[in-house]
């Protein structure tokens, strides 16, 4: 009888505790929960920014986003848009990330990210899973090649010269200008005349198609250059009216989550438009955070203020795509620091925090990645285990106020309080002594990232006989906690880049947690494989320029996980014969008319090797416009760049023109 109740009391135990894993003889069993909990609204929980994935590798990814902890995901725009560089695929070279923020129709589907269906399919299986779906849409401007512009289009709105602007023939000079700011050229892009009844009609339709087919929000890009109600207008008599019509008349209005991009600085009104649009991005929040991680000091007093006024509606990041391409941040920090800083802004109350994913294989010397391609997902760390457990943490302490405590005065460090129910520690530098106070109630706390180090709560005070790392997140909480089934990874060995140059390529296949796993190339057959096979692709694999790897995996409790890779011949890509260049070997170039008369020629190889340091070496001048350039070294491949110091060949953040002896380059 005795050993009945007792089995009795331990299922009670156990049903009602969270600590789940273990059963009555001890030991710790291996949990087979796969219903994550994710937050009912978007501001609630946090958003992954799914930038340049395609509909299909979102689909197929949508259970390890939610399995990160993930409760929104936010597109790359999903218009259809200029298809760009003959439809290169790459994030940067052959291809370009931008062209799908450059429509020429606001119809869903466009060549780098699917089709109309393929977007419904995604929504679906989100709705299905709990994951909400925001749209990232660009009303402000079109492409700045105007001849690709849908008749649909020109004829809904009363042609070209009513899609835009009439300031539009001029850029903005004067940033602190608001008419100017919202009625000119910005980057070269024209200018949309969003005062345009007829086009606000076509923009709403195509917002609700997009609410149709799934969408529960949406992000304004470059909201700074729509006019607010009050704005200045070009012509007398004409109402600012677009922020009033596309967040009041569209479908289920009340539900939808819009935020605006709105980059701060000279004359931003950022507080008009959270009052307007509903919530904005906190910028200026973002460098603080960066600068704070970078600089190993976290004091509590960069943190409380969002920086964007009263009303505190924001998305909050570590970065943006915007600021990642644009401002070099991609080189300041490693992933390590991302994953610090992330840990503060999503363990916050106030903010709603997005993760942008950096391109696959990043580094601090390589922006575009190891496998430099729209399409696929990006680096894995967006559902690193510190990443995923402060996602989790961020989803149970719904409702609990947020205080910001630094470690007996350490800077160093940073906690965030959520009542007294969760903590999450941010360390930047030396390892850190456990030894401070907390707002936690009393009682023992395990580590949800790594799962077993235990901490001690007692009148207000945290102790661990374990020093915090440098750059380590700690998530501690007991309430509304779950352990879930671990995750399943499918991956290719991290020293295999995607970019090759040699006749095959031999890739090593990583499978852990999965109880199966599979490889399929160019959509062939699903072939079962173990952690560490080797396959080798060669160049019969190749179709349409890439070799397309898919893998598959299935925990045992069921979990899919999933990772798509494109391998490409960068010298055939690139049109390199192979040959390379010799020693005195020279090249000229013909000069635009606009161009100063003394020229550069900056050599590099993809190691960071040249010639010399930018902007290179002197050409020699062979008549008006001819320049000549003879080399210093061999070079089995490499690129060139034609500068004048100012002006440059090809564009900055562009690759160079492969190298080959005796050729004559110019400006396409």
């Amino acid at each position: 009888m005795k050993r009945i109740i007792a089995l009795m009391l331990c299922v009670l135990i156990t049903a009602g505790s969270a600590f789940a894993l273990t059963s009555c003889s001890g030991a710790k069993e291996e949990s087979t929960n796969t219903n994550y909990k994710l937050a009912d609204k978007i501001a609630d929980g946090t958003i992954l920014h799914c930038f340049c994935w395609d509909f299909e590798t979102i689909t197929n990814s949508l259970e390890d986003i939610a399995a990160a902890g993930y409760s929104t995901i936010q597109t790359s725009p999903i218009n259809e848009c200029l298809v760009g560089e003959d439809g290169g695929m790459q994030l940067y070279g052959m291809g370009k990330w931008y062209y799908h923020f450059q429509p020429t129709d606001y119809k869903i589907g466009n060549y780098q990210l699917g089709t109309r269906e393929q977007f419904k399919t995604m929504c679906k299986k989100a709705d299905k899973l709990g994951i909400k779906v925001i749209v990232d849409v660009v009303p402000n401007h079109t492409t700045p090649t105007t001849d690709a512009i849908n008749k649909n289009l020109l004829d809904a709105v009363g042609g070209l010269d009513k899609l835009y602007h009439n300031n539009n023939a001029y850029d903005i000079s004067n940033w602190g200008d608001r008419l100017q700011c919202t009625t000119r050229k910005m980057g070269g892009l024209p200018d949309i005349n969003t005062e345009n009844k007829d086009f606000q009609d076509y923009f709403i339709a195509y917002l609700n198609d997009c609410i149709d087919c799934g969408a529960d929000g949406f992000r304004y890009d470059a909201a700074k250059h729509i006019a607010l109600p009050d704005d200045p207008t070009e012509t007398e008599g004409v109402k600012n009216n677009f922020w009033t019509r596309v967040t009041k008349e569209i479908k289920n209005a009340d539900k939808i989550f819009n935020y605006g991009e709105v980059l701060q600085g000279n004359n931003d009104r950022i507080g008009e438009y959270i009052k307007t649009i509903g919530a904005c991005t906190a910028s200026s929040y973002g460098g603080a955070v960066r600068n704070a991680v970078m600089q190993c000091n976290v004091d509590t007093s960069y943190f409380s203020d969002l920086r964007v006024g009263s009303k505190e509606d924001c998305v909050t990041w570590v970065e943006s795509h915007d600021n990642y391409i644009n401002d070099g941040n991609w080189s300041a920090m490693d992933n390590s620091q991302v994953i610090a800083a992330w840990a503060i802004i999503a363990a916050r109350e106030k903010g709603t925090p997005l993760f942008f994913d950096r391109p696959y294989g990043n580094s601090l010397d390589n922006q575009w990645g190891t496998m430099n391609r729209i399409g696929t997902s990006n680096n894995m760390f967006y559902k690193d285990k510190a990443v995923s457990a402060v996602n989790f943490f961020r989803t149970a302490m719904i409702g609990e106020e947020e205080n910001f405590l630094n470690p007996g005065d350490d800077t160093t460090a940073i906690q965030i309080c959520r009542g007294k129910k969760g903590a999450v520690i941010v360390n930047t530098t030396d390892k850190l002594n456990v030894d401070f106070e907390t707002d936690l109630a009393d009682g023992k706390y395990i580590d949800r990232v790594d799962g077993k180090t235990e901490y001690t709560v007692s009148g207000g005070k945290i102790t661990c006989d374990k020093k915090i790392p440098e750059y380590s997140v700690v998530v501690l909480y007991n309430d509304d906690y779950t352990e879930y089934a671990t995750p399943a990874t499918v991956k290719i060995s991290d020293k295999v880049s995607c970019l090759y140059d040699t006749d095959t390529v031999d890739v090593k296949l990583e499978a852990k947690n999965a109880d199966k796993a599979t490889y399929s190339i160019n959509d062939g057959k699903e072939t079962s494989y173990k952690n560490g096979k080797t396959i080798t692709l060669t160049a019969s694999d190749v179709k349409d320029g890439a070799i397309k790897l898919e893998l598959n995996g299935t925990s045992k409790a069921g979990q899919k996980t999933y990772m798509k890779y494109f391998f490409v011949n960068e010298a055939a890509l690139l049109g390199v014969s192979g040959d390379g260049v010799k020693a005195d070997d020279k090249v000229t170039f013909k000069k635009p008319s606009d161009w100063g008369d003394n020229l550069n020629a900056y050599v590099y190889d993809d190691s960071g090797e040249n010639e010399a340091e930018w902007p290179g070496n002197k050409m020699k001048k062979l008549d008006n416009d001819t320049y000549e350039y003879t080399f210093n070294y061999d070079w089995e491949r490499g690129y060139i760049i034609f500068n004048d110091g100012t002006s440059q060949y090809p564009g900055e953040n562009e690759r160079g023109l492969p190298l080959e002896k005796d050729k004559e380059y110019s400006v396409e």
